[in-house]
């Protein structure tokens, strides 16, 4: 008789739950809806650099949803898609085999992606309930607990540390193109628009969450949680630098192009 082990048993469970076809929709459909997110973002990013209001983040994205007249089946769909991502990506990690140092990283890699989604399907949960749209406010305030706690420092500078690393994998994965990996790439003109559109994206989506890793620094070494704002606060520091309006103008249209990409990745990823 033959023995499957607990590991292999919970792999294979993953891996048909993964192939189930409404699960894979599902699935796709928070591509879609991460990157309607990532266009309202973009677009706000783009009139703050020409001096209109506005936050610049998942929150104020998820508040202008809400403000349309079909904002709340809006924002359900946007959590039931987040979740079902989510799910997705939390399952890759139960799928990875071995347990070398690449192993771990990668699972490591798809658990943070999971995390992520479902932390953005929560606040389109919560928002779709009448609480808050306001991201910053959340993150200073996560702050802000964090240096109260004991070691409170160095987590938060690690943290910062930890986000500044994420902003430089999303830029390496943009250079060289590492995204292809997850599509079926379309052959022509539509393939070569979609590489163009995800380098761009992903380059620029690296450079704001760096900024955010920043402030986090930042915060952490002034022991000032006001100064960690999220990615609205990091977006906004960008005007501020030298040249700062074009240099926001520049990445808000490179979060616009991320957002045009993911809609492509929910038509093409290899699911």
């Amino acid at each position: 008789m033959s023995h499957v082990s607990a590991p292999d048993s919970a792999r294979s469970a993953a891996s048909r739950l993964q192939d189930n076809p409404a699960f894979q929709l599902m699935a796709r459909v928070g591509f879609a809806v991460n990157g309607l997110l990532h266009l309202l973002i973009g677009g706000i990013a783009l009139g703050v650099a020409f001096g209109s209001g506005g936050s610049a983040d998942q929150g104020g994205a998820l508040g202008q949803l809400a403000s349309n007249p079909a904002g709340v089946f809006v924002l359900w769909v946007v959590t039931i898609g987040l979740w079902a991502l989510g799910l997705f990506q939390l399952l890759e990690t139960f799928i990875v085999r071995g347990s070398d140092k690449d192993a771990w990283m990668k699972r490591g890699k798809e658990g943070g992606k999971a995390l992520a989604y479902l932390a953005v399907g929560f606040s389109a949960f919560s928002i779709a309930r009448g609480g808050s749209s306001d991201s910053a406010g959340q993150t200073q305030s996560f702050t802000a607990q964090l240096l109260a706690s004991p070691g409170g420092v160095f987590l938060v500078a690690v943290l910062g540390l930890g986000v500044i690393a994420v902003g430089v994998y999303f830029i390496v994965k943009g250079y060289k193109k590492k995204f292809l990996e997850d599509i079926s790439r379309p052959a022509g003109t539509t393939g070569r628009t979609v590489t163009t559109l995800g380098r761009v994206g992903y380059i620029a989506k690296g450079v704001a969450i760096i900024v955010v890793g920043i402030l986090f620094c930042v915060a952490a070494f002034t022991s000032n949680a006001s100064e960690a704002t999220g990615l609205d606060g990091a977006l906004k520091a960008l005007v501020a630098l030298p040249l700062g309006v074009i240099i926001l103008t520049v990445v808000a249209l490179g979060l616009i192009a991320y957002g045009i990409y993911c809609f492509a990745r929910a038509k093409y990823a290899r699911l």
